[in-house]
């Protein structure tokens, strides 16, 4: 039996599934978290224009993280799999969140991207820790949550440098 392979018309079927995919940006053949994390650019770039910016993106980020735990269960739970790779939202977010807290230029967007990029896929300690451990939609969400908290750390750290 071939193993199953979501795709756009499966996710327009299923909105929730279609916000857990990144607008579909899950989707993507090869790094599906990598390319799940570009609607973070768009969208914050956005919510910049609009003014909304600093701690006002982190409560709104704290809110997508909650509503983020039921898209990312609900998901998992309509795939079958366990935090299969193109469940993004958790990426979104997370970017989302270290945006929030970066000089709004493009140097340090793309800083920011490939710092939370890095911390997200290596898995140091203790991401790779609680990634092992907690699952289920939380556990999707806390992994990147810690990811974005470290990435500010470093990117914090060379903006104080410079």
């Amino acid at each position: 039996m071939a193993e199953f392979k979501p795709d756009f018309a499966w996710l327009r079927q299923r909105p929730l599934c279609f916000l857990a995919f990144g607008f579909g940006s899950g989707l993507a053949p090869k790094a599906p978290g990598t390319f799940g994390t570009l609607p973070a650019l768009p969208m914050a770039y956005v919510l910049n224009m609009l003014g909304i910016t600093g701690w006002w993106l982190a409560l709104l980020c704290g809110v997508l993280f909650v509503w983020g735990i039921r898209i990312c269960n609900h998901a998992e739970n309509e795939l079958g799999i366990q935090d299969y790779g193109g469940i993004v939202w958790d990426e979104i977010v997370a970017m989302l969140l270290v945006l929030a807290f970066v000089p709004f230029a493009w140097q340090w967007w793309l800083a920011a991207f490939v710092v939370f990029r890095l911390f997200d896929a290596l898995k140091p300690w203790p991401i790779k820790w609680f990634d092992a451990r907690v699952h289920g939609g939380f556990g999707i969400m806390l992994d990147d949550l810690i990811a974005a908290l470290m990435s500010l750390l470093v990117l914090n750290f060379v903006h104080w440098a410079v």
